[in-house]
């Protein structure tokens, strides 16, 4: 592999031997990859990484997503999914109808996992989540609660009138047992001033990470990018969570995912017309799997934003978990994406007929 890393010649081959001696990128190599064309070498050495560690395998989880409220006064450009408070297409789930879909989705497709993803809705007191978590965790002991962003736990906080690790104490009191990483987008403060300028500052996404992990709770982390962040933003969002990481341990995998802008203020106003396609994506992979490799262990293959194919790709260029079977996803279905859920079924077909062997895992990635 060396050889031909040195045959090449590449801008970035240094980079790239250096990894496959088990030393990884820093910021400065970092930002070399992000503006090297040569994605094939990328792949290749990320690949022949994450084949070393895990095989010729993936994983997933049999899940479902339960948006739980669109009602969000967050204003977020990117999104197309929240409705202002009394809109007429506004909506909040009742403790009813989440255990019914839970129900549901246990029957007919044996889920171990739950999803908890909502709008920023200030008319949610802390006991409508609490509640929801210790019905499910007793109702439905095999699924697991994975659920709240960091920008959902500082939105309750206020509403309570608590500190955040108050929240996420009692939170996992009530059954949350990991959290997923939205809310971060690209942790620099001048690119959320412009696609997200009421949200969560970069500071308070770390700190309450922080207290998540502190408190026990692990998470995924994630990064959206392909709207206005630069090259050097997206180089220190991957340093800001290698740092954290260093610190707590706390995350499980990191997810880099597509801005897909349509039907979204940012691409109303021209900010952004079209995504970033799927070479950018094989690119994040390979350098995620680079920068992070023996820090955070597992790197998701992003299929909803990116279709399967692009998936399939991505397994053999980094990634090693196919994700989730997202059933009854609602917020990236709003943009016109393609379809925004899969079954366990179509997952195994999808990532055998690669030739790799899939795994089906629970909320924490251990084999069910």
């Amino acid at each position: 592999m060396s050889q031909l890393i040195g045959q090449l010649h590449d801008d970035v081959e240094d980079i790239l031997d250096n990894s496959l001696k088990g030393v990884r990128p820093d910021k400065e190599a970092c930002l070399r990859l992000l503006r090297s064309e040569d994605v094939q070498l990328m792949g290749l050495v990320a690949g022949h990484l994450t084949k070393q560690r895990f095989g010729k395998k993936a994983s997933f989880v049999n899940n479902i997503i339960l948006n739980y409220t669109n009602v969000c006064i967050t204003d977020c450009k990117f999104c197309a999914f929240y409705r202002s408070p009394g809109h007429e297409e506004a909506y909040t789930l009742t403790l009813d109808e989440i255990e019914a879909r839970v129900k549901t989705a246990r029957e007919m497709f044996k889920i171990t996992q739950v999803l908890i993803q909502g709008g920023h809705n200030p008319k949610l007191k802390l006991e409508y989540y609490e509640d929801a978590f210790r019905m499910i965790r007793s109702k439905y002991p095999e699924v697991g609660v994975h659920g709240l962003s960091a920008s959902e736990i500082n939105m309750i906080s206020k509403v309570e009138k608590s500190s955040t690790k108050e929240i996420l104490s009692r939170l996992k009191v009530a059954g949350l047992q990991s959290m997923p990483g939205a809310g971060a987008e690209i942790l620099d403060d001048e690119v959320k001033a412009k696609i997200s300028p009421k949200k969560i500052s970069t500071a308070d996404w770390l700190r309450i990470t922080e207290e998540a992990h502190r408190e026990g709770i692990k998470s995924s982390a994630t990064m959206m990018y392909g709207h206005v962040e630069t090259e050097n933003d997206v180089a220190n969002h991957l340093q800001k969570l290698a740092d954290l990481q260093e610190k707590t341990g706390g995350f499980m995998a990191f997810i880099p995912w597509t801005f897909e802008p349509n039907n979204t203020l940012m691409q109303s106003e021209g900010t952004v017309r079209f995504d970033s396609g799927g070479e950018k994506l094989l690119k994040m992979i390979a350098i995620s799997r680079l920068f992070f490799d023996g820090s955070i262990d597992h790197i998701q293959s992003s299929w909803l934003t990116a279709g399967v194919g692009m998936a399939q790709l991505a397994l053999q260029y980094g990634a090693d978990d196919f994700g989730g079977t997202l059933i009854g996803e609602e917020v990236v279905s709003c943009t016109g994406s393609r379809a925004t859920e899969m079954t366990d079924e179509s997952i195994r077909r999808s990532v055998e007929q690669i030739g790799y062997e899939i795994v089906e895992r629970d909320n924490f990635y251990n084999p069910v």
